[in-house]
């Protein structure tokens, strides 16, 4: 289902996939070890993050907190933004609409 969004879902993946890159463990959500990640090419990290941000995009929709590595990816529905924060600092924001 994913969350609802007004603006391009393109420009939204984007970002988003941008956004979950600033996490440094990111690759944890897969279950991946730092030597498996370290493996891999920068092309293919950015595949990896890609598909991580499609994840978060649609698994969102129903669980509006998710956990990625050391980070937490929230979906603010009254404000319309995606939040991704590592402790209590924010490391970006995409905006929905």
């Amino acid at each position: 289902m994913g969350v609802k969004h007004g603006r391009d879902y393109g420009e939204i993946l984007t970002e988003l996939t941008e956004a979950v890159g600033r996490i440094p463990d990111s690759y944890v959500f897969f279950e991946m070890d730092p030597e498996d990640w370290g493996r891999l090419e920068d092309v293919e990290q950015a595949e990896v993050h890609e598909a991580l941000a499609e994840d978060l995009f649609y698994a969102l929709g129903t669980e509006p907190v998710i956990t990625v590595g050391s980070g937490v990816v929230m979906h603010d529905r009254t404000n319309h933004r995606i939040h991704i924060l590592i402790g209590e600092e924010e490391l970006a924001f995409v905006a929905l609409v």
